[in-house]
């Protein structure tokens, strides 16, 4: 599981890399080497612990972003995350190094670069409140799926999507890019709307889940929505 957990941790870094750097036309980018750094240092960190922890919901994260029992419109959103993701790597490349068509202040890299391991160190309680967080929606019958109500999920529906809202704001500060900044309302937007079919599903086949809906208000931040 470790091996299998460093290989597409690896892989994934790389891939990453290749878009940034390729888009920036350089490889003298120090923003994208440390926030590649951080991903692969926080993401290694979590994966290590969660092999100890719970080593059925790191083998669900690991799994294909496309899976057998997975809703039809979340493969489709999911279709959508990959398009959209290296979309706005392209777009920080171009304007951060390329063609430095915005200018942000390097304080803000330290601001960026705090925002994503807050929301990391979320993502880790997040984690040890819910065994069944996994990436793609669907109902893991066969790990006994049920209802997570303690924890962070005691005060949202959707922490995981809450905490990743942070990260989305981290990224762009950490990269240098004033326009990666304004896609994030609109990544936002994307994950609210997964968040509602999410429940929509979730009311319908998680038995209790609807009950727990009703007393857990909000789903991402307490007293907004």
């Amino acid at each position: 599981m470790i091996a299998r957990l460093i290989v597409q941790t690896v892989l994934w870094l790389a891939g990453m890399g290749a878009v940034l750097f390729g888009a920036a036309g350089t490889l003298a980018w120090p923003g994208a080497w440390c926030y590649l750094f951080e991903m692969g240092a926080l993401g290694l960190w979590v994966g290590v612990w969660l092999a100890g922890y719970d080593p059925g919901l790191l083998a669900e994260r690991l799994g294909s972003f496309v899976q057998r029992g997975q809703s039809t419109w979340d493969k489709f959103f999911m279709a959508c995350v990959a398009v959209a993701w290296c979309a706005w790597l392209i777009l920080m490349g171009l304007d951060a190094r390329r063609f430095h068509w915005s200018s942000m202040h390097p304080s803000l890299q330290g601001v960026g670069v705090l925002a994503i391991l807050v929301s990391m160190l979320a993502m880790r309680a997040v984690f040890r409140a819910n065994s069944y967080a996994a990436p793609v929606v669907k109902i893991q019958s066969e790990r006994g799926h049920k209802v997570s109500d303690s924890g962070p999920y005691a005060y949202v529906r959707h922490p995981m999507y809450a905490w990743a809202i942070l990260f989305l704001v981290g990224t762009p500060l950490v990269l240098g890019s004033w326009w990666g900044a304004l896609c994030v309302p609109l990544l936002v937007v994307g994950l609210a709307w997964r968040a509602v079919l999410e429940e929509r599903m979730l009311r319908e086949q998680l038995p209790g889940y609807a009950e727990y809906a009703a007393r857990v208000r909000y789903r991402f931040v307490p007293y907004v929505w």
